[in-house]
């Protein structure tokens, strides 16, 4: 893991999204599984349905970085992709009834800086593994 910052980056994601889930649900307690608005944890309005992705993105992350080096990129790379998707969309749905995961401002410029750096790790770094395993 030291010589693979895809795989640094994707065990620290993956455990900061995992435990961003986690607590998550500790402020969440009586808000609607799909609240357009939820409670602040910090800055960041989640929902449980939020603290569910959360979850589910911060295993992969962590999985994806305790594996090998072409998960890691993999895992960075798709999920900076998926962040990048939910960032744009979410500044148009922060004041929507489709906002089902409770977004605000926060969330949207955390969702975009994470897909900066999870893109360009992803894309940039430990290209020659990539090119000795295709």
């Amino acid at each position: 893991m030291r010589t693979s910052p895809n795989r640094l980056l994707a065990t620290v994601f993956g455990a900061v999204y995992l435990l961003v889930g986690i607590v998550g649900f500790f402020v969440t307690s009586g808000i609607g599984f799909f609240a357009t608005e939820g409670r602040n944890l910090i800055v960041f309005e989640v929902n449980p349905l939020h603290n569910i992705i959360h979850l589910a993105i911060g295993a992969a992350l962590l999985l994806a970085g305790l594996g090998s080096v072409t998960a890691a990129k993999t895992a960075n790379s798709t999920v900076g992709a998926v962040y990048l998707l939910v960032g744009i969309v979410g500044l148009f749905l922060t004041s929507s009834a489709l906002n089902i995961i409770a977004l605000n401002g926060a969330d949207n410029v955390l969702h975009l800086a994470s897909a900066l750096v999870l893109l360009a790790v992803g894309l940039s770094q430990d290209r020659t593994v990539a090119a000795r395993t295709a």
